[in-house]
């Protein structure tokens, strides 16, 4: 076989045997850190992130029940509840706390728009007076 008429097996034209015998020295791509201290590391890695995250996210709860707000139960100033108030009517065995200028009528009205003389007959036999004082706390029948 000349040097030119490689074959495919042939990488290069050369005198020495294909195959030779690999010794420790020339194993240098092997050196650096072992594998499975590798894996360990890589877990331990993995282990603080998963705490980390759930830090947060108990964090982020917290914060969230601790959160004052309509969406957990708040009050307006007028001393209903927030998703009471955003609605027109009270309904039966609400607490409604008189707020000034508010008469028995006005409460009334609120608590049945569509007939509020029998909503205020109902208050009034509730309370035993026709008056309201602000800051008293009333029973919607």
């Amino acid at each position: 076989m000349s040097a030119l008429a490689l074959t495919e097996y042939d990488f290069r034209p050369s005198v020495t045997p294909h195959l030779r015998l690999v010794g420790k020295t020339s194993l240098s791509w092997r050196t650096g850190v072992n594998v499975t201290t590798r894996r360990l590391a890589r877990a331990r890695r993995r282990r603080q992130r998963q705490a980390a995250l759930l830090g947060v996210a108990m964090a982020v709860g917290l914060v969230l029940l601790a959160w004052p707000g309509p969406a957990f139960g708040g009050t307006t100033g007028t001393g209903l509840p927030t998703d009471l108030a955003t609605g027109t009517t009270l309904a039966s065995g609400m607490v409604y706390v008189v707020q000034a200028g508010d008469s028995v009528s006005s409460i009334a009205r609120l608590a049945n728009p569509l007939d509020p003389a029998l909503a205020r007959r109902a208050i009034v036999r509730e309370l035993h007076s026709s008056v309201v004082v602000p800051g008293e706390h009333v029973l919607i029948p």
